[in-house]
């Protein structure tokens, strides 16, 4: 297990919140401004510095999230102590709703990719949250489908995918979520290195540089500095479609 996983985070408190920061978000779209504003004064609000854990795996769940800003990587840890990134998460999800899947503990570990600010609840509020509050519960189950969802096909691209398809599937995914415009193209908005494009393609660390590399050569992406971007997003289509 990696360091940063078994230290306590690096957390620093916010002063109190505005209820705007919620208004936009779906789980809470639905509620008027003093519904927020309670929501808020129920929450801890925290800073992370990028690198560190929210929760570790197997933990006792006893809080849940909302990821205000910054990236989260959910991290598994495979048996031999390996880690592995199972999924990325936006700004403006929830995060470590243990509670929804039936379970006592997370079943995986939340990793700051960026610097975060992260409110949080204790979990006894989630059954008030759902029955209380509208929106709240169809919106996180549609949010856990939609991660269902993409685990799923990336399963169906293990199965039937050479590897150079799952790599231009994983940054496709990787730029439809978090992508922004820049010069020349779309950057991937967060810091991803070739090994966790290795551990979400089940592929090792020297196919993704060699097939990057590549790309760089034929001007489809450029890949410095833990910063990914596209510089042709049709190429890239056509080479995920095999």
């Amino acid at each position: 297990m990696t360091r940063a996983m078994t230290e306590q985070p690096t957390r620093k408190t916010l002063p109190r919140l505005d209820e705007s920061l919620l208004t936009h978000l779906p789980p809470f779209s639905r509620l008027e401004k003093r519904q927020i504003r309670t929501i808020l004064d129920q929450a801890s609000s925290r800073r992370y510095e990028a690198g560190v854990a929210v929760f570790n795996e197997g933990d006792s769940a006893e809080r849940f999230y909302m990821l205000l800003d910054g990236y989260v990587r959910v991290v598994r840890i495979t048996p031999t102590g390996e880690q592995v990134t199972a999924l990325h998460i936006p700004a403006g999800q929830l995060l470590g709703i243990a509670k929804a899947i039936g379970r006592e503990t997370y079943p995986a570990t939340a990793m700051t990719a960026t610097e975060s600010i992260v409110l949080s609840w204790p979990t006894s509020l989630w059954d008030t949250f759902v029955a209380e509050y509208d929106g709240f519960a169809t919106e996180t189950y549609k949010t856990l489908g939609h991660r269902v969802g993409e685990m799923n096909t990336r399963i169906v691209e293990l199965a039937t995918q050479q590897v150079e398809q799952r790599v231009a599937n994983a940054i496709l995914r990787l730029i439809n979520q978090t992508g922004r415009k820049v010069e020349g193209g779309i950057e991937i908005d967060f810091p991803i290195t070739r090994q966790d494009l290795s551990e979400l393609t089940a592929t090792t660390l020297h196919t993704v540089s060699r097939l990057l590399s590549g790309w760089e050569k034929r001007g489809l992406v450029e890949s410095k500095r833990k910063r990914i971007k596209v510089c042709d997003p049709h190429a890239l289509v056509v080479l995920s479609q095999g």
